[in-house]
Protein backbone atom coordinates (compact mmCIF):
# COMPACT_ATOMS: atom_id res chain seq x y z
CA UNK A 1 0.00 0.00 0.00
CA UNK A 2 1.30 3.44 -0.94
CA UNK A 3 2.08 5.63 2.06
CA UNK A 4 2.06 9.39 1.78
CA UNK A 5 3.93 11.16 4.57
CA UNK A 6 4.58 14.80 5.34
CA UNK A 7 7.42 16.89 6.68
CA UNK A 8 6.13 19.30 9.33
CA UNK A 9 7.91 22.24 10.94
CA UNK A 10 6.36 23.60 14.12
CA UNK A 11 8.33 26.57 15.39
CA UNK A 12 8.04 29.00 18.26
CA UNK A 13 10.11 31.12 20.60
CA UNK A 14 11.63 29.79 23.79
CA UNK A 15 9.00 28.97 26.40
CA UNK A 16 6.24 28.37 23.85
CA UNK A 17 5.74 24.73 24.96
CA UNK A 18 7.26 23.16 21.83
CA UNK A 19 8.81 20.27 23.76
CA UNK A 20 5.64 19.74 25.80
CA UNK A 21 3.65 19.47 22.57
CA UNK A 22 6.13 16.94 21.17
CA UNK A 23 5.91 14.81 24.31
CA UNK A 24 2.11 15.03 24.35
CA UNK A 25 2.07 13.89 20.74
CA UNK A 26 4.33 10.95 21.63
CA UNK A 27 2.03 9.99 24.51
CA UNK A 28 -1.01 10.06 22.22
CA UNK A 29 0.75 7.90 19.64
CA UNK A 30 1.68 5.41 22.35
CA UNK A 31 -1.92 5.16 23.53
CA UNK A 32 -3.11 4.50 19.97
CA UNK A 33 -0.41 1.95 19.18
CA UNK A 34 1.19 4.17 16.52
CA UNK A 35 4.92 3.58 15.99
CA UNK A 36 7.15 6.59 16.57
CA UNK A 37 10.71 7.58 17.40
CA UNK A 38 11.81 10.64 19.39
CA UNK A 39 15.12 12.26 18.42
CA UNK A 40 17.06 15.44 19.06
CA UNK A 41 20.43 16.94 18.12
CA UNK A 42 23.18 16.30 20.65
CA UNK A 43 23.88 20.05 20.78
CA UNK A 44 21.68 20.39 23.87
CA UNK A 45 22.65 17.79 26.50
CA UNK A 46 21.36 19.60 29.60
CA UNK A 47 18.87 16.85 30.40
CA UNK A 48 21.47 14.08 30.42
CA UNK A 49 21.78 11.07 28.19
CA UNK A 50 19.16 10.62 25.49
CA UNK A 51 16.27 12.40 27.19
CA UNK A 52 13.75 14.96 25.95
CA UNK A 53 12.33 16.75 28.96
CA UNK A 54 9.78 19.55 29.15
CA UNK A 55 9.85 22.32 31.73
CA UNK A 56 6.54 20.96 33.06
CA UNK A 57 8.29 17.74 34.08
CA UNK A 58 7.30 15.16 31.45
CA UNK A 59 10.01 13.34 29.53
CA UNK A 60 10.75 10.63 26.98
CA UNK A 61 13.83 8.69 26.00
CA UNK A 62 15.22 9.73 22.65
CA UNK A 63 18.01 9.03 20.19
CA UNK A 64 20.84 11.53 19.72
CA UNK A 65 21.43 13.18 16.36
CA UNK A 66 25.09 14.10 15.89
CA UNK A 67 26.46 16.47 13.26
CA UNK A 68 27.60 13.52 11.14
CA UNK A 69 24.47 11.39 11.63
CA UNK A 70 22.92 10.24 8.37
CA UNK A 71 19.22 10.28 9.25
CA UNK A 72 18.19 8.48 6.08
CA UNK A 73 20.55 5.59 6.80
CA UNK A 74 19.40 5.59 10.43
CA UNK A 75 15.76 5.36 9.37
CA UNK A 76 16.48 2.41 7.09
CA UNK A 77 18.22 0.62 9.97
CA UNK A 78 15.26 1.30 12.27
CA UNK A 79 12.89 -0.13 9.68
CA UNK A 80 15.00 -3.29 9.49
CA UNK A 81 15.14 -3.59 13.29
CA UNK A 82 11.38 -3.12 13.69
CA UNK A 83 10.44 -5.13 10.64
CA UNK A 84 8.15 -2.33 9.53
CA UNK A 85 8.08 1.35 8.57
CA UNK A 86 8.10 3.78 11.51
CA UNK A 87 4.93 5.89 11.28
CA UNK A 88 6.25 9.09 12.88
CA UNK A 89 9.60 10.71 13.64
CA UNK A 90 9.42 13.44 16.32
CA UNK A 91 12.44 15.78 16.27
CA UNK A 92 13.10 18.24 19.10
CA UNK A 93 15.46 21.27 18.82
CA UNK A 94 15.30 20.98 15.02
CA UNK A 95 17.02 24.35 14.55
CA UNK A 96 20.31 22.56 15.32
CA UNK A 97 19.96 20.15 12.40
CA UNK A 98 22.29 20.62 9.45
CA UNK A 99 20.89 21.40 6.01
CA UNK A 100 21.82 17.92 4.69
CA UNK A 101 20.02 16.32 7.66
CA UNK A 102 16.82 18.22 6.87
CA UNK A 103 17.13 17.00 3.29
CA UNK A 104 17.55 13.45 4.64
CA UNK A 105 14.32 13.83 6.60
CA UNK A 106 12.54 14.89 3.42
CA UNK A 107 13.82 11.72 1.72
CA UNK A 108 12.47 9.63 4.61
CA UNK A 109 9.06 11.18 3.98
CA UNK A 110 9.18 10.83 0.20
CA UNK A 111 10.75 7.37 -0.08
CA UNK A 112 9.16 5.56 2.88
CA UNK A 113 5.96 7.50 3.55
CA UNK A 114 6.82 8.18 7.19
CA UNK A 115 5.73 11.44 8.78
CA UNK A 116 8.30 13.75 10.36
CA UNK A 117 7.45 16.55 12.80
CA UNK A 118 10.27 18.97 13.61
CA UNK A 119 9.90 21.27 16.62
CA UNK A 120 12.31 24.14 17.05
CA UNK A 121 13.21 27.80 17.10
CA UNK A 122 13.00 29.99 14.04
CA UNK A 123 15.75 32.50 14.82
CA UNK A 124 18.68 33.09 17.16
CA UNK A 125 19.29 35.94 19.64
CA UNK A 126 20.23 38.26 16.77
CA UNK A 127 16.98 37.42 14.91
CA UNK A 128 18.85 35.39 12.25
CA UNK A 129 17.61 32.02 11.03
CA UNK A 130 19.31 28.85 12.21
CA UNK A 131 20.62 26.49 9.52
CA UNK A 132 18.08 23.77 10.23
CA UNK A 133 15.17 26.21 10.50
CA UNK A 134 16.06 27.91 7.24
CA UNK A 135 16.04 24.63 5.35
CA UNK A 136 12.78 23.54 6.96
CA UNK A 137 11.13 26.80 5.87
CA UNK A 138 12.34 26.07 2.37
CA UNK A 139 11.13 22.48 1.96
CA UNK A 140 8.65 21.51 4.71
CA UNK A 141 5.18 20.47 3.56
CA UNK A 142 3.42 22.11 6.50
CA UNK A 143 4.68 24.99 8.67
CA UNK A 144 2.90 25.94 11.89
CA UNK A 145 3.74 28.64 14.40
CA UNK A 146 3.40 27.83 18.09
CA UNK A 147 2.51 31.23 19.47
CA UNK A 148 3.33 32.70 22.87
CA UNK A 149 2.82 36.12 24.41
CA UNK A 150 5.30 38.82 25.39
CA UNK A 151 4.85 40.60 28.74
CA UNK A 152 3.36 43.54 26.83
CA UNK A 153 0.67 41.34 25.28
CA UNK A 154 2.08 41.09 21.75
CA UNK A 155 3.23 37.86 20.12
CA UNK A 156 6.82 36.87 20.92
CA UNK A 157 9.22 36.77 17.96
CA UNK A 158 12.74 37.33 19.32
CA UNK A 159 14.72 34.96 21.56
CA UNK A 160 16.79 37.63 23.30
CA UNK A 161 19.99 36.53 25.05
CA UNK A 162 20.51 38.25 28.40
CA UNK A 163 23.42 38.72 30.78
CA UNK A 164 23.50 38.53 34.58
CA UNK A 165 21.98 42.02 34.79
CA UNK A 166 19.09 41.19 32.50
CA UNK A 167 20.49 43.30 29.64
CA UNK A 168 20.30 42.05 26.07
CA UNK A 169 23.48 40.59 24.62
CA UNK A 170 24.24 41.73 21.07
CA UNK A 171 27.28 39.66 20.14
CA UNK A 172 28.49 36.09 20.58
CA UNK A 173 28.27 32.62 19.12
CA UNK A 174 24.96 31.71 17.52
CA UNK A 175 24.60 28.62 19.72
CA UNK A 176 24.88 29.07 23.46
CA UNK A 177 22.79 26.59 25.42
CA UNK A 178 20.80 28.07 28.29
CA UNK A 179 17.39 28.44 29.87
CA UNK A 180 15.50 31.27 31.54
CA UNK A 181 18.77 32.55 33.01
CA UNK A 182 20.16 33.25 29.54
CA UNK A 183 17.17 33.90 27.28
CA UNK A 184 13.86 35.73 27.30
CA UNK A 185 11.27 35.65 24.53
CA UNK A 186 9.97 39.11 23.56
CA UNK A 187 8.07 40.80 20.77
CA UNK A 188 9.93 42.82 18.16
CA UNK A 189 8.83 46.15 19.63
CA UNK A 190 10.01 45.33 23.16
CA UNK A 191 13.29 44.02 21.72
CA UNK A 192 13.83 47.30 19.87
CA UNK A 193 12.83 49.51 22.81
CA UNK A 194 15.05 47.59 25.24
CA UNK A 195 18.04 48.00 22.91
CA UNK A 196 17.34 51.75 22.65
CA UNK A 197 17.15 52.01 26.44
CA UNK A 198 20.41 50.06 26.81
CA UNK A 199 22.12 52.35 24.31
CA UNK A 200 21.02 55.34 26.36
CA UNK A 201 22.61 53.77 29.44
CA UNK A 202 25.82 53.07 27.55
CA UNK A 203 25.37 49.29 27.60
CA UNK A 204 25.19 49.32 23.79
CA UNK A 205 26.81 51.78 21.37
CA UNK A 206 24.56 54.76 20.59
CA UNK A 207 24.43 53.96 16.87
CA UNK A 208 21.16 53.72 14.95
CA UNK A 209 20.10 53.65 11.33
CA UNK A 210 16.84 55.36 12.24
CA UNK A 211 16.94 58.98 13.45
CA UNK A 212 13.80 58.36 15.51
CA UNK A 213 15.61 55.62 17.44
CA UNK A 214 18.52 57.93 18.15
CA UNK A 215 16.15 60.69 19.28
CA UNK A 216 14.38 58.24 21.57
CA UNK A 217 17.66 57.04 23.06
CA UNK A 218 18.77 60.63 23.62
CA UNK A 219 15.49 61.42 25.36
CA UNK A 220 15.87 58.38 27.65
CA UNK A 221 19.38 59.53 28.52
CA UNK A 222 18.21 63.10 29.17
CA UNK A 223 15.40 61.85 31.41
CA UNK A 224 17.86 59.71 33.34
CA UNK A 225 20.23 62.63 33.82
CA UNK A 226 17.35 64.87 34.91
CA UNK A 227 16.25 62.33 37.51
CA UNK A 228 19.83 62.10 38.78
CA UNK A 229 20.03 65.87 39.22
CA UNK A 230 16.74 65.94 41.12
Amino acid sequence: MYRKGKLYFRYGTMGSAKTALLLTTAYNFEERGVSYVCMKPATDTREGDSVIRSRIGIERKCSWIFRDTDLYALARQLYRDHGAIIDWFLIDEAQFLTEPQVDQLSRIVDDFGSNVICYGLRTDFQSHLFEGSRRLFEIADTIDEIKSTCNCGHKTIINARIDANGDFVEEGAQVEIGGDDRYVAVCRKCWRNKRIEQAARGVLPLMFDDEDDEDTATKVLDDKNQNTIQ
